[in-house]
């Protein structure tokens, strides 16, 4: 097993170069028919398997982590030789469909669930389809002139958990550029593959079979279900390996302040406001997605803005870059010239010719597909452009940071904006819905496709891929997951529905059309709770807390955060040392934090694979979960368990000595 160089998740020393595994002078198959066609595929099977779960239970698993163990396991079972920066890019092309699915079905059904109440609107495979494509497109589009900065520029300073986790399965199977011999290419590839395995498992008998209960809480107690109910204060945690091992990769500092942001809504606000007259009978979690969340909206939108403000020069440099080369004045640039293939990025003159084109296509679609008169078309045009570049940053910061794109926040903060406009220009009703939507359905995909492309582009910076064949390839994998989403969209609304007894849940986009509507029927919004989330980031800004990390946490479930505090806080375990111990303390720390990161990627490619697995037997019909036994208080106490042993083995594991 190959291991990425010493100093891939430090920031490197001065005059220190990072050297990728797959090293800049040699050419290496990437871009091969066995690649492309190897990612398609795995761009329609996700796509589709991603759509369908995260309509019913309101989360999309992460296609890069279970597409890089199937490409590595084919390119082992086919003995094919150098297939390193092959399955580089089957993962780039196949991730496609998680990100463009996050895009789709957080906006998109909205649409059908208000035609249960407007008739008169119309829903078209055109629609769905194109406002996925251009929005990807557009992700793509604009991230690339951010890709050194985020990628190279601050090497070292973001953790990029997912693309960690996806690094490391991709490695684990490619000839060793470090170890002598097979008996150390196996003892390093069984940490990895064992956590993969329990973490798998475990993951896979939860979701599956409700063995035990995945979401612990206080309430599972008396005592605790009587301070819910009488001070709103409650704990609970998500008992998945896959956001344990999340929270490993993440470490003690970023997991600590994003649940900073979530103890501060739960165990601070939600307290306040549930003491306020008239809040007696309202339940928590009712509560913060009435409240809490509502603020953590306003905290990300300015905490967006914060991060647009202190990125400007690097927005000012990529611009300034794009005039120097269309001027000629910035040398040779694409596959020719002194730059090496790894920092080879798409020439700026195709780049701005392309962002033309799609810019057009997008004004014409929202012109002759969606809203039928140019000047609403153009404002509509206008608020897609500047959100989606301006956003593309937070966006891709957020995913460096969390591995978590708050991609929901910031579209639904995009539909009241947008929305507010319209209003304002005229569009009001079904068609206002309608527009409203769409648009926000390139905005939402565009968004989660520049976070979702990062963790590409560092996934092929740390081995060694050329970024302008990623980036060119890219655009074949959005075409491809946006035709199936679309699809599959429509086959789900026929045979499901999104209203109704036995519907598909469809939770986000069931909360984008409870928000558009009532602002395109002249009815106002929670400003003040925007307003005081936006408030809360700035004071955040001014004593040096990052914002991002802790609006994140205020918006995001608290089930879902406190789990990231374990696994950092395991991630400080098993890599403390005293400073007295000398340099060989300090090597075996070092040691037991890559093994430790090894564990965590396993359970989060494990619990990630299995979530696909899950989601087939699901989509077959066999409905094998024993709900009621999963609601009792004995599959909570089994679930305590579970947890705890699955901790220990993590922490034991990372510990002992190969």
């Amino acid at each position: 097993m190959a291991h990425l160089p010493e100093n891939a998740a430090r920031p490197l020393k001065s005059g220190e170069k990072y050297q990728p595994l797959l090293k800049p002078e040699n050419n290496y198959p990437e871009v091969t028919p066995y690649s492309v066609s190897m990612g398609v595929l795995m761009a329609v099977i996700f796509s589709a398997a991603a759509a369908y779960l995260g309509l019913k239970v309101g989360q999309v698993f992460e296609a890069a982590i279970p597409i890089a163990i199937i490409a590595v396991s084919l390119s082992s079972i086919l003995k094919r030789k150098n297939a390193l920066g092959e399955n580089v890019m089957i993962q780039s092309i196949g991730a496609s469909s998680g990100v463009i699915v996050a895009g789709a079905i957080f906006t998109l059904p909205a649409l059908y669930i208000l035609q249960a109440k407007y008739p008169e609107m119309t829903v078209t495979f055109t629609q769905i389809f194109l406002s996925s494509l251009l929005g990807g497109c557009l992700g793509i589009l604009f991230l690339i002139p951010f890709r050194r900065y985020f990628v190279k520029e601050k090497h070292g300073e973001y953790p990029f958990p997912e693309a960690t986790a996806t690094t490391q399965v991709l490695i684990s199977n490619s000839e060793s550029q470090t170890a002598s011999n097979s008996e150390a290419q196996t003892s390093s590839a069984k940490p990895l593959l064992w956590a993969a395995a329990i973490g798998g498992l475990y993951d896979f008998v939860v979701s599956t079979f409700g063995l035990w209960t995945e979401q612990l809480s206080t309430r599972m107690m008396g005592w605790g279900e009587t301070l819910a109910a009488k001070t709103k204060l409650v704990f609970s945690i998500n008992t998945s390996a896959a956001v344990l091992g999340l929270g490993y990769i993440i470490g003690l500092k970023y997991a600590a302040i994003i649940c900073a942001g979530s103890f501060f809504v739960w165990w601070v606000l939600l307290p306040m406001i549930g003491a306020m007259p008239g809040m007696e009978a309202t339940d928590p979690q009712v509560l913060f997605t009435t409240y809490g969340r509502n603020i953590g909206i306003g905290a990300i939108a300015m905490a967006g803005l914060i991060g647009i403000v202190r990125s400007w020069g690097v927005i000012k440099s990529a611009v300034g870059l794009a005039g120097k080369e269309l001027s000629g004045k910035s040398g040779k640039s694409g596959e020719t010239g002194n730059t090496p293939r790894t920092d080879r990025d798409l020439s700026m003159k195709f780049l701005l010719l392309a962002i033309t084109v799609a810019l057009v296509c997008t004004l014409v679609f929202f012109w002759v597909g969606v809203l039928h008169n140019f000047w609403q078309a153009l404002v509509a045009f206008l608020v897609v452009v500047v959100i989606s570049f301006l956003f593309t940053t937070v966006a891709a910061n957020a995913i460096a940071i969390v591995g978590s794109n708050p991609v929901s926040g910031m579209t639904l903060m995009t539909l009241i904006i947008a929305s507010v406009i319209f209003v304002a220009v005229g569009m009001k009703g079904a068609s206002g819905m309608v527009g409203a939507m769409v648009i926000g359905g390139v905005v939402c995909t565009a968004l989660s496709m520049a976070g979702g492309f990062i963790t590409d582009l560092k996934i092929g910076y740390w081995i060694g891929s050329s970024p302008y064949k990623q980036q060119t390839w890219k655009f074949l994998g959005t075409l491809v997951s946006a035709a199936t989403v679309g699809g599959v969209m429509i086959v789900l609304n026929k045979t499901y529905g999104f209203v109704g007894d036995n519907a598909l849940v469809a939770p986000q986009a069931n909360a984008m059309a409870a928000v558009i509507e009532p602002l395109m029927s002249g009815q106002g919004a929670p400003w003040m709770l925007y307003l005081a989330g936006a408030v809360l980031a700035l004071i955040l800004a001014l004593l040096g807390v990052p914002v991002l990390p802790f609006a994140l946490g205020m918006f995001i479930p608290l089930s879902l955060n406190t789990p990231l505090l374990v696994g950092g806080a395991i991630s400080w375990l098993v890599s403390r040392q005293k400073e007295s111990d000398g340099a060989e303390a300090e090597q075996k720390a070092q040691e037991r934090q890559e093994k430790g990161t090894l564990i965590a990627s396993g359970f989060i490619a494990g619990g990630a694979l299995m979530g696909v697995v899950s989601a087939i037997v699901k989509f077959c019909g066999a409905d094998w979960y024993m709900t009621d036994w999963a609601n009792s208080g004995a599959a909570e106490l089994v679930g305590v368990g579970a947890y705890i042993a699955l901790v220990a083995y993590f922490i034991w594991a990372a510990k002992r000595k190969s």
